[in-house]
């Protein structure tokens, strides 16, 4: 039976807090692994991640705290990913125990720098995982709203409906919505792409560009990346729909993105190793730029933001003569 299945969180930073805190709403126990020790004592101790979302506040006697990835997949049957995807292929190369007859959702919102997959793929080809085992979890939601309980929707992807619906149950509150979909590649290509439409909207907001333009530049990029998804995963979908259109907006508009936050900062003049540094958290939107412009290459879509911010981040472009030459291909 799905409802006796048992949920694990992986991951230690902002997105896995959230879920976990979203979790505690209705389970009596959550699986939870993160690498850091010393932020597990912390939890347990103080009740609060002491690194990330620290106003969240946790009951730690609902949480399974381990730092041994073996032992929450051999204990847990729905394992859901938050671990940035920049070191997914690190974490996973310490399991021992398997993931046959597992039930896997993807948080990432990016994709697998070893592999160029997005997650699901990653674990389906890598894996052997079946479709109808694998998930997303897709947003417009931002971790530090979930913290402070303000309303938030989320959209829970899965070929199989009893499991999206199994996943609906365990995380929706009176503050967070939920709507389930069956589009599992598009949802998270659409997922990974607004990280790198956000990193534009943070280029051009250090550059000096305004709401005017921000405007077109995000309306533009909501039909790349329609365009986009219909290349790789030719389907009936609404782009307009919240887990792509509003996933898109709430990543390139808010304070709270860290895409944005990264690109604001190359815009003003850092370089990308400086901005980075600077960063507290990922920006998936950096990985996975490279892989989207080396997949709308191979599939032939028209990406002219994409490829804007390709040139800024991997061939070392001038930012503000990119964007000036953007500036004429949007309409």
């Amino acid at each position: 039976m799905i409802e006796q299945k048992k949920i694990a969180v992986f991951g230690g930073g902002s997105w896995a807090t959230a879920i976990v805190k979203m979790l505690s709403e209705n389970m009596d126990t959550i699986g939870w692994y993160m690498r850091n020790e010393q932020a597990i004592e912390h939890i347990k101790e103080n009740e609060h991640n002491p690194n990330y979302l620290q106003s969240a506040e946790l009951n730690a006697e609902q949480l399974d705290l381990s730092n041994d990835i073996n032992y929450t997949v051999e204990n847990y049957d729905v394992l859901i990913f938050a671990i940035p995807s920049a070191f997914l292929t690190s974490e996973l190369k310490k399991l021992t125990s398997s993931l046959e007859g597992k039930i896997i959702f993807s948080a990432i919102k990016g994709i697998v720098p070893e592999t160029g997959l997005i997650i699901g793929e990653h674990f389906n080809r890598e894996y052997n995982i079946p479709l109808e085992n694998i998930g997303v979890i897709t947003g417009p939601c931002h971790a530090e709203e979930v913290a402070m309980e303000r309303l938030s929707y989320l959209t829970i992807a899965c070929k199989d409906e009893m499991k999206a619906k199994f996943i609906e149950k365990s995380i929706q509150s009176w503050y967070i919505k939920t709507k389930i979909s069956d589009d599992i590649i598009g949802t998270e290509y659409a997922a990974m792409l607004k990280n790198i439409y956000a990193v534009a909207a943070g280029i051009a907001h250090g550059l000096g560009y305004g709401d005017n333009f921000q405007a077109v530049l995000m309306s533009n990029a909501i039909r790349e990346m329609k365009s986009f998804i219909k290349k790789v995963h030719k389907m009936k979908r609404n782009i307009n729909n919240s887990a792509y259109l509003g996933d898109l907006l709430v990543t390139g508009y808010s304070l709270f993105s860290r895409n944005r936050q990264f690109g604001n900062m190359v815009g003003k003049g850092y370089t990308v190793k400086s901005a980075q540094m600077e960063m507290s958290m990922i920006a998936e939107g950096y990985y996975a730029t490279k892989s989207a412009f080396k997949m709308k290459e191979e599939n032939g879509a028209n990406t002219p933001i994409i490829d804007t911010v390709y040139n800024i981040l991997y061939a070392n472009k001038n930012p503000k003569k990119e964007f000036q030459k953007l500036t004429d291909k949007l309409d």
